[in-house]
């Protein structure tokens, strides 16, 4: 008798797999041809600047200086609503407060919040953190994965389901819809990775309820914790992480996503789940993953890790393609947009070593250290480059989460859970000026060819 569970499964995987020949041939195109139709690849151009795509509000990224009529690089900024990050995240911490909430206010409608303001909207926030009646065993706990990024796309295209203006693209209707998906995103993705590590693993199962008089990130450390408990430091530490991470212009891949996916029309739900598609990808979310990954393979194959030869010597066959896992990549190094220096990284860094002298960390700090100086050096002479190379915030990132122990399932996540406050500034940015739906051009290159008849065909 066929088991129809796996039979068609497997002889499905069989013809893809005989048949991926034809498909690579007939994807393939002539790279030359790029260069002789002027296509600008990732839509940028040559000496890797973004091509001009839209206009923004919501933030802005400088990574170049005009000195005497000429571009050069310099230290990265980030401004938030024309508010330079580093001053936003000393306000914060001067004022010893959480400024997850605040930031998110600031992106949402364009200016900080007074006193009354922000404890209005502090509290709005505390009433929206709840999700419809048996949502977390009906859908969140169904089909446990790995993967938590699909939980949270399919958590928040089920929620559309629960609400009857799913469609309805009112700006008072999408900012709801916002502030809701805000709000849950950290339920969501802590739920989900618990009903994995249940199901999956076989481990105890925690659903802890949110605390209304708790920041967002005291909420994400009490629910994804068995006990509840965090220092305050940790939270601290958590809540600079999301701030850091909330925003970063119109032109990275998932923002960009959402500005496109929204200009065809579409609903709060589909547009972010498109948001989180792009995200997930290790080239942009997925990036601090792979970072802690390359350091836990850099331990494994390096005797010394104090010993700077070699360090150096393992971070050359990196780009070499002879370790780890053969790309050519030292992951954290680099950015799209920032060469001399990512301001998010060098905000980040004081506080990651302040973590590490509490966990008792300092040698996994200073490795990390090392390489960040170490290989821009090694990427130099080996890589014939436009602009410096430099630590972005992903390179910090990972080591943080995992001194917090969050599993490494929950990095992109937490990525998530900070940037769709700008994903949800940038869907009404592009609902109030919406006029056409953005479509780029592009050339065909295959030649036409005459029809031939089935029987004909060899």
């Amino acid at each position: 008798m066929t088991n129809f569970a796996v039979s068609p499964l497997s002889r499905l995987a069989e013809y893809a797999s005989a048949n991926e020949p034809s498909v690579v041939r007939s994807a393939r195109i002539d790279q030359e041809l790029f260069q002789t139709y002027g296509v600008k690849r990732g839509l940028r151009d040559k000496d890797g600047k973004g091509v001009l795509a839209g206009l923004t509000n919501i933030s802005e990224i400088r990574s170049n200086e005009t000195v005497d009529g000429q571009s050069v690089p310099c230290d990265g900024k980030l401004w938030y609503r024309g508010y330079n990050i580093v001053d936003l995240v000393d306000g914060a911490l001067k004022d010893h407060r959480y400024g997850f909430e605040e930031i998110a206010y600031l992106l949402l409608f364009g200016d900080l919040p007074s006193l009354e303001a922000l404890a209005e909207f502090k509290r709005v926030m505390a009433a929206s953190r709840t999700l419809p009646t048996n949502f977390v065993r009906d859908v969140v706990m169904k089909a446990p994965t790995a993967d938590m990024m699909n939980t949270l796309s399919r958590s928040v295209l089920t929620l559309a389901s629960y609400d009857e203006r799913a469609a309805d693209l009112a700006v008072s209707n999408v900012l709801r819809q916002c502030l809701m998906l805000i709000t849950v995103f950290p339920m969501l993705a802590v739920y989900g990775y618990h009903s994995y590590n249940h199901y999956e693993r076989d481990d105890s199962l925690y659903i802890h309820r949110p605390d209304d008089t708790l920041s967002t990130a005291e909420n994400l450390l009490r629910m994804l914790r068995p006990d509840k408990r965090y220092t305050e430091l940790e939270a601290r530490v958590l809540d600079l992480a999301l701030v850091l991470h909330m925003e970063h212009g119109g032109g990275n891949n998932s923002s960009f996503t959402t500005h496109v996916v929204t200009s065809s029309g579409t609903d709060t739900y589909s547009a972010i789940a498109a948001a989180l598609a792009s995200l997930k990808g290790p080239k942009h979310g997925g990036a601090n993953i792979k970072v802690v990954q390359m350091m836990a393979d850099l331990k494994r194959n390096v005797n010394d890790v104090t010993d700077e030869e070699a360090v150096e010597s393992y971070l050359l066959k990196l780009l070499n393609k002879q370790a780890f896992d053969g790309k050519g990549l030292i992951y954290g190094m680099g950015h799209a947009v920032y060469s001399v220096s990512d301001p998010r990284a060098l905000i980040f860094r004081s506080f990651v070593q302040q973590l590490a002298d509490e966990k008792h960390k300092q040698m996994e700090f200073s490795l990390y250290a090392m390489v960040e100086r170490l290989a821009p050096a090694v990427i130099g002479r080996e890589r014939h480059i436009y602009k410096g190379v430099s630590a972005n915030v992903d390179f910090y990132s990972g080591l943080t989460y995992s001194m917090l122990g969050i599993p490494e399932e929950l990095f992109t996540p937490i990525f998530a859970i900070a940037r769709i406050v700008g994903w949800s500034a940038h869907r009404m940015e592009e609902l109030v000026n919406m006029d056409k739906i953005i479509r780029p051009a592009y050339k065909a290159v295959q030649p036409n060819r005459d029809y031939l008849p089935l029987d004909t065909r060899l």
